[in-house]
């Protein structure tokens, strides 16, 4: 017998989401997650953005004698549901740093009379000894942790102070645990629940497929401006999340594109809070039309209407790119992700964090890894859709036929001896090489005769492969492990050999690569 058939509140349950939210019916896994912890159960949910995760852990809240508490990561987030809360008659609260000790005092004083249903709480204030003994006297009747990714060394937004979450399940052994995230593969699922000490969790994966999405990537060169604004021009007054690598860039890019005379601003943790709950507020009532933010925004942003996300930079991991392109097309109508790219990127996201790993933190070879995953998808042939259910385990099932490969035209060619040519020549010549410079060695290409000139893999590839498809097969034995890249006199990006093992495989024939030509 399933959680549904034997949970007895689910009638209840059904009866608060029409009454207190206005829904007629549950949508995807919701009633399993509900029923899992109206039985007492603990619970890893990965539910899609735009899944409805927040009505998983509010209503059992409402059902279970006492009030739920919920970490959530950002004070802007919470306030967001707080107040949609409280305009449907529901009592909820959050402390934060914002309040002063009368607001603080009110607020506790609600918790203990019973006259509270949900607290939300940064995981921050968790760690408090002072608010820890508070909630350990208090009737939390269960623990809810959105956006659990956070908590995950694995994860794509991962921060410390989540980890200290694992002291939850010790504060509070008789209530139900839940883990909440849009995004997250088998290995993150399994280092959230250890870190959380969840018993025996119920987990309850929802697909990962969203076809009203259309997904294209693109290889910048210089700045994304340009393609950018052209691509806004097609959209014009279309609301629409750009997503920048620093807070630099966001300030740059949201000026230029307000010059062009878009209505964009900037988002970033860098700003003064009152700043970002202004810029928030105007983006969500559709006064500013274009947020160009860091990934600071966005997480539990209840915004239907979002028709486009362009990434000027590249995220680094699949997870991180599936959450932020999925705060598009919420409503269920078409809506667009663009993804910029450069050689350089995926580079630039190991030596991050190999510098994460020297300052102290733990291994990343596992983050490292998930970032060649997906520059390897980034520049492979498949479609996008399928490419992304594969990732998360999942059937690929047929292809989307919208995105920029199922559109593509060229033909899907084995390019596996291009990567031969060229991992032969950086072999030979004895030494880590400039992209370009090794690309004109394969191509016999030179200012001037010098030694390499006469190293035999010299002119292999003239007339078999130009310097395009070439680029394109360098970058793609990066993806996969066998070339890195490194940084020649803390400047100069160039391409070393990495694993002897993954170039013995290709020599062989058994590592294999293929574009669409």
């Amino acid at each position: 017998m399933s959680l549904l058939e034997r949970a007895p509140d689910l009638a209840a349950a059904n009866e608060i989401l029409h009454r207190v939210f206005g829904y007629e019916q549950f949508r995807g896994k919701q009633a399993e997650v509900i029923s899992a912890v109206l039985a007492g159960r603990d619970v890893l949910a990965v539910l899609p953005t735009g899944g409805g995760k927040s009505l998983c852990y509010q209503i059992p809240a409402l059902l279970r004698p006492g009030f739920g508490l919920v970490i959530s990561p950002l004070i802007a987030l919470m306030s967001d549901q707080v107040n949609a809360l409280v305009a449907r008659g529901v009592k909820a609260a959050k402390l934060d740093s914002t309040q002063d000790l009368t607001q603080r005092g009110d607020i506790w004083d609600a918790a203990r009379t019973g006259e509270l249903d949900l607290l939300y709480l940064s995981p921050e204030a968790l760690a408090s000894p002072f608010v820890r003994d508070k909630l350990s006297r208090l009737p939390v009747n269960l623990v809810a942790i959105d956006e659990a990714h956070c908590i995950s060394q694995w994860g794509h937004d991962f921060r410390p102070e989540y980890r200290a979450l694992g002291q939850v399940k010790a504060l509070f052994p008789d209530v139900p645990a839940m883990a909440l995230t849009a995004t997250a593969d088998h290995v993150t699922r399994a280092d959230i629940c250890a870190a959380l000490h969840l018993d025996n969790p119920v987990e309850v994966v929802a697909g990962f497929d969203r076809p009203n999405l259309s997904l294209r990537f693109v290889r910048r060169k210089g700045a994304a401006l340009k393609e950018i604004s052209a691509l806004l021009q097609r959209q014009k007054g279309a609301s629409g999340i750009i997503y920048c690598g620093s807070r630099d860039g966001t300030e740059k890019l949201a000026r230029a594109l307000s010059l062009e005379g878009f209505s964009a601003t900037a988002y970033h943790a860098g700003l003064p809070a009152n700043t970002r709950e202004d810029r928030l507020k105007a983006f969500m009532a559709g006064k500013a039309k274009i947020m160009v933010a860091t990934i600071a925004f966005g997480m539990g942003i209840n915004k239907a209407d979002v028709r486009f996300v362009v990434h000027a930079d590249p995220p680094s991991s699949m997870e991180a790119y599936w959450q932020e392109v999925g705060r598009a097309g919420r409503d269920g109508l078409p809506a667009s992700g663009v993804c910029f790219y450069a050689p350089g990127d995926l580079g630039w996201a190991v030596r991050r964090l190999t510098l994460r790993e020297n300052e102290g933190a733990a291994d990343q070879s596992v983050q490292k890894q998930k970032a060649r995953d997906f520059f390897a998808t980034v520049l492979g042939p498949d479609c996008r859709r399928q490419a992304v259910k594969r990732y998360f385990g999942e059937e690929a099932g047929g292809a989307c036929g919208t995105c920029d490969n199922c559109l593509s035209r060229g033909r899907l060619t084995d390019v596996t001896e291009a990567a031969q040519m060229l991992m032969s020549a950086l072999y030979r010549l004895n030494g880590p090489r400039g992209r370009k410079k090794l690309v004109e060695h394969v191509l016999g290409k030179s200012d001037k005769p010098d030694y390499t000139t006469r190293i035999k893999t010299y002119g292999i590839a003239k007339g078999h492969y130009d310097a395009p498809l070439l680029t394109h097969v360098l970058d793609q034995c990066e993806a996969a492990g066998v070339i890195a890249e490194e940084l020649y006199d803390g400047k100069m990006p160039i391409v070393a050999l990495r694993d002897s093992d993954l170039l013995k495989q290709l020599f062989k024939g058994d590592l294999k690569l293929t574009a669409k030509i």
